[in-house]
């Protein structure tokens, strides 16, 4: 870490200096001056990580206004995947800019919205036929793919999992697990929509792929009835759930019974897409083919946008009309999703995250063999989470864990928590992130597990 006693100058983008700076404390007397007006302005719900005010970020550091440079574990959580400002992205949007900002597909269609589809066809698992629609965020997208399941099932019911989450709209909350803050007041929620146990390797007394999916689909048979499903949903890692990786064949005996069944299954590859997990998405690591596959996050460099993808023959049950959406597929962030896809595959991203992947497991296995509070790392490529617990009895250790984040904040590192216990830091750093800043930045929560 370097410490200075003047700000640094803020240029944005990958030339920002790549180290971890501390000028101020944190937060420091410019960005207090903004959670002041933050908190005068903004609604109380909207909440925040870290209270510091962002003037620039790119590589693996975010710089705050006044002149602290934090090392970056949450990529704006899972979405600056080929890090901030881009060159090839920020080249991309600016020409989009001085063509048009918006005409709506709906009503005059362009290039930009069909050649991502053309590009999310191509990449997403499977040699079928397939076709793609474009929203805003994964919340709509979600929504949309339940809904088109509906339409081509003529079924109405849909089984989400435990600890998943899938957002915050009203159908999309009730498909998330975790009440609180995300569900507590907000009901009623959406009808139809039923709960299934996760293969959950770490508390689910060891029970294998297998007997985990028939232990779930035993419970879909009794409690719901595959003549009444439209559609199972479920993140192939769980996000904010905990990073949760089920037990391999867990997912593939779900896509086997929902092909059997005439049920849609659907991957919300919301936060693992697009590089994350060391593949474009994380179905590919399951050897699994999705019927419909859904995206945002990391699509397009920090640009809102999402995608529905599936086979031709249930994304096109839709009536002509019943898919869109103002903003939907715009052409500004179908530029930068076209730019960010050709950023992950001409900088080698996909094995940038796997050796990401190495570094985190390598140093996390390293010190949970010191700590038994750390009681499990999990996650693929990029996408790494440590679970704290009360070593004598395995309880999730919430307290712990917002310790030891509140420490790493304090020390300049950026890092999430997690969990339906509240008990697990997730690392998710941009893959434009260096091997010596992730390396410093695990030294800090290292620390911070020491001095909780």
């Amino acid at each position: 870490m370097t410490l200075v006693d003047t700000p640094a100058t803020l240029t944005g983008g990958p030339s920002l200096a790549q180290e971890r700076r501390l000028v101020t404390a944190i937060p420091g007397p410019r960005s207090q001056e903004l959670m002041a007006r933050k908190a005068a302005a903004v609604a109380a719900g909207v909440g925040h990580t870290l209270p510091i005010s962002v003037v620039a970020a790119g590589g693996g550091v975010i710089v705050d206004a006044d002149g602290n440079s934090l090392i970056d574990l949450g990529s704006g959580i899972a979405v600056t995947g080929v890090g901030n400002s881009a060159p090839r992205v920020v080249e991309a949007v600016t020409a989009q800019l001085n063509s048009f900002t918006h005409t709506c597909f709906t009503v005059s269609p362009y290039e930009g919205y069909v050649a991502v589809a053309e590009k999310l066809n191509e990449l997403t698992p499977g040699e079928h036929v397939k076709r793609t629609a474009l929203f805003n965020s994964g919340a709509e997208a979600v929504e949309n793919a339940v809904k088109i399941a509906r339409h081509f099932t003529k079924k109405q019911a849909v089984v989400a999992f435990d600890h998943a989450y899938h957002g915050r709209t009203n159908l999309t909350m009730g498909l998330t697990a975790k009440n609180i803050p995300y569900k507590s007041g907000f009901g009623p929620f959406a009808s139809e929509v039923y709960r299934a146990p996760l293969s959950y390797p770490f508390r689910d007394g060891g029970l294998s792929g297998a007997e985990a999916a028939a232990k779930a689909i035993s419970v879909i048979e009794k409690q719901v009835g595959a003549e009444n499903l439209a559609a199972i949903i479920i993140e192939p890692i769980q996000g904010e759930g905990g990073f949760i990786v089920p037990a391999q064949g867990f997912l593939s005996a779900l896509v086997e019974w929902a092909a059997a069944n005439d049920v849609v299954f659907i991957a919300d590859e919301v936060q693992t897409g697009f590089a994350r997990t060391g593949a474009w998405f994380a179905s590919e690591h399951e050897g699994i083919v999705p019927d419909v596959i859904v995206t945002a996050k990391g699509i397009a460099g920090g640009l809102p946008l999402s995608a529905v993808t599936g086979r031709a023959e249930i994304m096109d049950s839709a009536m002509a009309g019943g898919l869109g959406g103002t903003y939907a597929g715009s052409p500004i962030a179908c530029a930068a999703a076209l730019a960010t896809i050709e950023t992950y595959e001409a900088d080698g991203l996909l094995e940038r995250a796997r050796e990401i992947g190495s570094v985190l497991i390598g140093r996390l296995n390293a010190l949970r063999t010191a700590d038994p509070r750390i009681g499990d790392v999990r996650g693929r490529g990029a996408m790494v989470a440590i679970e704290l617990v009360d070593p004598a009895t395995g309880a999730p250790d919430a307290a712990l864990t917002n310790a030891v984040a509140k420490y790493a904040h304090a020390n300049g590192v950026v890092v999430l928590t997690c969990g339906t216990y509240g008990n697990v830091i997730r690392f998710l750093p941009p893959l434009t992130i260096s091997d010596e800043l992730l390396i410093d930045g695990l030294s800090v929560v290292a620390e911070g597990l020491k001095n909780a």
